[in-house]
């Protein structure tokens, strides 16, 4: 959903962190379904799907963000809590949903962030832009964007599962494995459309799509760190501007954000807008088809051959 981050809200987290100690006294061993299988807390989606993946039948997933709901509007009441500190992994991205990192248990928790080269967050966050309430986060958190990270991920949480539930060990791990190439394929898909473009550079309504960029050495230019900020018109100006110097023909928003500001500056340049998806909720099919449905969006809009 990177690269900017999306605000929590402060009453969330204030409410977040007063659910804690009630949340605590229900905590204990982490939890297993009727039937014994390990249940795993995946806290938004592309996490849930990857989860799922290498989970199988032999593990219980659930999500904590609804489909349609932005990761960084949740506000955590004490069920949800209470499911992950006693689940037997949650799984989540340090920097995403400030009450989730304070809610997680390090000891069955696992920060998908810590499993690869993270990115720098983005650096031109004007007055009163909140970074999406993370203003010391050193990295963007949007890793999810690019495949070949994702697999490495995939690969890591094969190994936390095989830990947590050594009677299922080797499924866990050819499922991992098998999510592995799955996205590996994805990757070399994307390699190959995104490489003879005549336009490099993105105009995204905020920047979530670092991680994008940078695996296939494409420009991320985001009118806005947070997509519920407004952004000033010296930002808007200087987006413009280079919009115009480099040629963009389009600019791109997002199906969970108003396009307004996208709208304005795409008829300050001449230019159109176009959907990409930062797959921060579920979209209509699953991750493979919506990152393939991102490429054929970038292509028309680069101008890519491939």
């Amino acid at each position: 959903m990177m690269s900017g981050f999306s605000r929590l809200r402060a009453g969330g987290l204030l409410a977040g962190a007063a659910l804690f100690a009630t949340a605590a006294c229900g905590a204990g061993a982490a939890e297993t379904t009727p039937d014994g299988k390990p249940e795993v807390v995946a806290a938004f989606y592309p996490l849930q799907w990857l989860s799922e993946q290498v989970g199988g039948s032999d593990a219980q997933v659930s999500g904590l963000t609804p489909p349609g709901v932005e990761p960084h509007d949740v506000e955590l009441g004490i069920q949800q809590v209470t499911e992950l500190k006693n689940a037997t992994l949650a799984v989540y991205v340090k920097g995403i949903q400030p009450a989730v990192d304070e809610a997680v248990e390090p000891d069955t928790s696992f920060d998908a962030a810590t499993a690869v080269a993270t990115i720098p967050a983005g650096e031109h966050a004007e007055e009163g832009e909140e970074e999406h309430g993370h203003e010391e986060l050193p990295y963007d958190p949007h890793l999810w964007l690019d495949p070949s990270r994702l697999a490495t991920v995939a690969t890591k949480l094969g190994e936390r599962l095989a830990t947590a539930d050594p009677a299922h060990a080797q499924g866990y791990k050819e499922r991992a494995t098998k999510t592995a190439a799955a996205l590996g394929a994805l990757d070399q898909e994307l390699t190959k459309g995104l490489t003879t473009c005549t336009s490099r550079t993105l105009v995204t309504a905020h920047e979530a799509f670092g991680y994008l960029a940078d695996r296939y050495q494409l420009k991320q230019v985001g009118i806005t760190l947070d997509p519920e900020t407004e952004p000033s018109p010296a930002r808007l100006s200087e987006v413009a501007k280079l919009a115009k110097a480099e040629g963009v023909t389009t600019i791109f928003t997002e199906a969970l954000v108003s396009p307004k500001v996208a709208e304005v500056l795409a008829s300050q340049v001449g230019a159109k807008t176009a959907v990409l998806d930062p797959l921060e909720s579920k979209p209509s099919g699953d991750y493979l088809s919506a990152m393939r449905d991102n490429l054929k969006t970038l292509q028309t809009a680069l101008g890519c051959t491939a």
